[in-house]
Order: structure tokens, then C-alpha cells, then sequence
């Protein structure tokens, strides 16, 4: 094998990709900070029972492990920072009152979670702590409309869900992780042969709510269909008419509900959302509701939030126009070099872009628009003047 071949899944950014997820990652974090979200920089890899502490078992197989060559303990790469944002809120912060952070860093997958997908996303997210009411859960929502208008992503489409429907009808009932994780793919899915064969033994009410909720998607008509066909719970009542709030709140984008997709990490307790456009495979963002994140960490502090993949980002933001940016000549002696350098420096310092053309290369600028040279002018100035 070739020394320079990389693993499955993992590829080199070249520079025209790199300046636009670049770009497309400070105005995320541009739009978080317009918020109120303070920015975090949690560490790529942790101990692994610190990692994985209350995420479930779909996390901790898309978790890269190895041994620490200092203590001998295992550790994790990260494959979600929501854990670790987290751990951040309940120990370093500890604050009282409500707290907004962002964060955007790779994360690393052992497997990619769906055909063609990179195993090494960049992971933008922005989480609230402390509120319990749906105003945080509204205002996490309208955050992630807001930063995909600002990427210049457009006809998105909302799907809503509420992880509290299907908990409410298995209440009661034994399951295990692995059925329950089966259970959610089935649902996710739909596929209603699946869900009769994994509820099979589950008792008649429960089995038929389950297979109801493949068919309840929608517009706001389908709470009212699910109100009336879903067994009877204060939980359930108490979801749809959250779903029915937050839809009735939001701005847009197309609202649809979606009450078997329960796509996503195990931790989500509440609201779940996926937000969608033309041309993604797949939801562009995912968020939630997800109370119970921070008890593991000793402090048990409501929380929602949401994250993207700046990388997939790309592949449906608009595309950016290169950079404008001026051409000089290269000078490398003689008081002409040194007037050269002066006003390239002062330009600079004024945030051009200043491209210096060395000998023989004059046309190889790629990704900047050279609109602009720095020549001397009629007077001997080196001055700046349009192409």
C-alpha cells in the first residue's frame, strides 16, 4: 500500500474546500455568539469512562480507543462533544443560572454513520443549560435556522419528534438497550414488519402504539390524529402539546412532524428535531431536549442543544466568491524593494490580501481574485490601481 493512501472514510481538505468550511465556521460561531453562547474548546480525547459516562452503547462503538502511553489507562477520541460540553457546565463553570456555550472541533467515528459520510466530521453545536421551560427549547431551534440562513442554506424543512411518546408506551415493559436501539432504527425506518416482529411480545397496547407512530407524519393535523389514536398518558399529552407550541413559535422554515424518527444518541429525553434541505442526504441538523446528560456528571440541569457537521455544511451552502485581493511584484534588493515592502506591510496592516508574484509563476493565484496590482503611479508611488 502506498504510504500517502488514507484510511476509509478520512480525506485531505484541499484549499478551496478548506476556505469555505473556514468561512462557514466563523459565521456559525459568529451567529452563536450573536446569542449570547460563550465558546468552549473541550480536549479531543478524555479518559474513556470519563467520555462515555451515560451515553449508551451507540456512542461507545463509534468511539475510537487506545492506551494511554503515560498512565497505562484507556482513552477515547471523542465522537460527540455534547458529554463533554457537558462535564464542562457541571464541574469548571458550576454555575447557578442559565448558561450558553458553542463549540466546533473534529470529532472521529469508527464506522461513518451513513453511506459516503466522513468518519472525521467537524462538529459545530451550540447547548443551554439551566432552563427547563420551552423557551430554551425555542431558542435553541430558531439558533440553528438562524446559523443555517447565515451559511446561505435555504427551503429548509423542520421535523419534530418527542422521545417522551415512545417512552411512554413502553412504560412498564422490560427492555434492553439493544432492543430498545432495534426498536428505534425500526421506527426511524418505518418499517412496520420489523416493529411487529420486535413488539411481538410486548403487551397489545404498547405493540399498536408503536406501529401507529410509522404512519404519523405530517403537518400540525398529525398531533391531532396521534392525540386521538396513541393510548391515553399525562407524558404523551404533555409531548404533543410541546410539539404543537414550538411549531406554532417557529419561522421560516417548513414545519413537519415526525413522531418514529428517534434518530441520534440515547441521551435525548424530550423535543428532538432534524433540520433538512434539498440536496443533504440526510437531516443537516439534529438537537434536542436532553435532561438527564449532565447526571452522570453529578449535576442533573435541564439542557438542549443542537450540532452539524460544517463539512457536509458544505456541500449545500452557497457557493463563496474568492477573496479580492491585490498583486504585487516581487522586489529582493535596492531601495525600490524596501518602498515595495513599506506599502505592502501598510496594506496588510489595512487587512488587504497582498499576493507578491514571484519570478516566472505571474498567473498561478487559485483562490484569490486578484482585481487590483500595486504599481507605481505617474508621480514613482507605489500605489494601488483596478486590473
Amino acid at each position: 500500500m502506498s504510504a500517502w493512501v488514507l484510511p476509509d472514510h478520512i480525506a485531505d481538505v484541499l484549499p478551496s474546500e478548506a476556505r469555505h468550511i473556514e468561512e462557514l465556521r466563523r459565521e456559525l460561531l459568529d451567529t452563536a455568539r450573536g446569542y449570547g453562547y460563550e465558546l468552549v474548546m473541550p480536549p479531543l480525547l478524555e479518559h474513556l469512562e470519563s467520555l462515555l459516562t451515560g451515553t449508551g452503547e451507540a456512542l461507545e462503538l463509534q468511539t475510537f480507543k487506545l492506551v494511554d502511553q503515560l498512565s497505562g489507562r484507556t482513552l477515547g477520541l471523542r465522537a460527540d462533544s455534547t458529554p463533554q460540553v457537558a462535564r464542562i457546565d457541571a464541574h469548571l463553570l458550576n454555575r447557578q443560572g442559565v448558561t450558553r456555550l458553542c463549540y466546533c472541533g473534529p470529532v472521529l467515528h469508527t464506522r461513518p454513520d451513513r453511506p459516503h459520510a466522513t468518519r472525521e466530521p467537524l462538529q459545530f453545536g451550540a447547548e443551554i443549560y439551566g432552563h427547563a421551560g420551552l423557551e430554551a427549547d425555542l431558542e435553541v431551534l430558531l439558533l440553528a435556522l438562524d446559523c443555517l440562513k447565515a451559511t446561505k442554506v435555504e427551503a429548509l424543512t423542520v421535523d419534530m419528534a418527542d422521545a417522551r411518546i415512545v417512552r411512554s408506551l413502553l412504560t412498564g415493559i422490560a427492555v434492553t438497550p439493544s432492543q430498545l436501539e432495534q426498536v428505534h432504527a425500526a421506527l426511524a425506518t418505518k418499517d412496520a414488519t420489523e416493529l411487529q416482529s420486535l413488539t411481538r411480545d410486548f403487551p397489545a397496547t404498547a405493540r399498536e402504539g408503536l406501529l401507529a407512530l410509522v404512519d404519523l407524519y405530517g403537518d400540525a393535523k398529525v398531533l391531532d390524529e396521534a392525540a386521538r389514536i396513541l393510548p391515553k398518558s399525562q407524558l404523551t399529552q404533555q409531548a404533543l402539546e410541546h410539539l404543537r407550541w414550538l411549531g406554532s413559535h417557529v419561522g421560516g422554515a417548513r414545519i413537519r412532524f415526525d413522531l418514529a424518527d428517534l434518530r441520534g444518541y440515547a441521551y435525548y429525553s424530550g423535543v428532538r428535531f432534524g433540520i433538512y434541505t434539498p440536496g443533504a442526504s440526510d437531516a443537516l441538523v439534529r438537537g434536542g431536549r436532553y435532561d438527564e446528560v449532565g447526571a452522570v456528571f453529578g449535576r442533573n440541569r435541564p439542557a438542549v442543544g443542537f450540532s452539524l457537521d460544517v463539512k457536509e455544511l458544505v456541500g449545500v451552502a452557497a457557493q463563496r466568491s474568492l477573496k479580492a485581493a491585490i498583486r504585487a511584484p516581487w522586489l529582493d534588493a535596492g531601495p525600490d524593494a524596501t518602498e515595495l515592502r513599506a506599502a505592502i506591510a501598510a496594506l496588510r496592516r489595512e487587512g488587504e490580501t497582498v499576493v507578491c508574484v514571484l519570478p516566472g509563476h505571474e498567473s498561478e493565484v487559485d483562490e484569490f481574485h486578484c482585481d487590483r496590482e500595486l504599481a507605481r503611479d505617474a508621480a514613482g508611488r507605489w500605489a494601488v490601481r483596478a486590473l
